[in-house]
């Protein structure tokens, strides 16, 4: 782990291509083939269509991203609430334990209490154990009511 200071902001498109490069390591992370033309793209349609919210983490000393947390909106017809998706967290390895993880969530927490949220919802791989402790400690909750399902197309 490198001990840095970092400062969370909400991305803009002038961090699209540093972000580019983490989100392609984060979709290797999860067993993606490295495609950086298709992950500058993809984010660049994000933006452009105002489709997320990314927060990124910035190590203040070397100007440089070292982890994003993305959101998308969504809606509870139930409660006729707001509420967002959590879709996306990575933090550079070498930058893990230094607490930009929890900064990130903190950012998409006062984002979605400032937008009137319901609240936020995330996912993770079951083996993930160390991303599930980090979202135990920044008090989300296992979902022991619901399942969820998918259809894949």
């Amino acid at each position: 782990m490198n001990s840095c200071t970092f400062l969370v902001s909400m991305a803009t498109i002038a961090d699209l291509d540093e972000l580019t490069i983490l989100f392609n390591e984060y979709r290797m992370f999860y067993n993606q083939e490295s495609n950086l033309a298709s992950a500058k793209a993809f984010l660049l349609e994000r933006f452009e269509h105002r489709e997320s919210v990314i927060f990124v983490a910035k190590d203040v000393n070397h100007n440089k991203i070292i982890g994003f947390t993305q959101l998308y909106p969504s809606f509870s017809s139930i409660s006729m609430q707001r509420s967002l998706i959590l879709n996306d967290l990575y933090v550079l390895s070498d930058f893990r334990g230094a607490g930009a993880a929890r900064g990130l969530l903190e950012a998409a927490k006062d984002y979605a209490k400032s937008i009137k949220a319901k609240g936020l919802a995330l996912s993770t791989a079951v083996d993930n154990v160390r991303a599930q402790g980090i979202y135990e400690k920044s008090g989300y909750e296992r979902d022991e009511e619901f399942y969820h399902y998918f259809l894949k197309v």
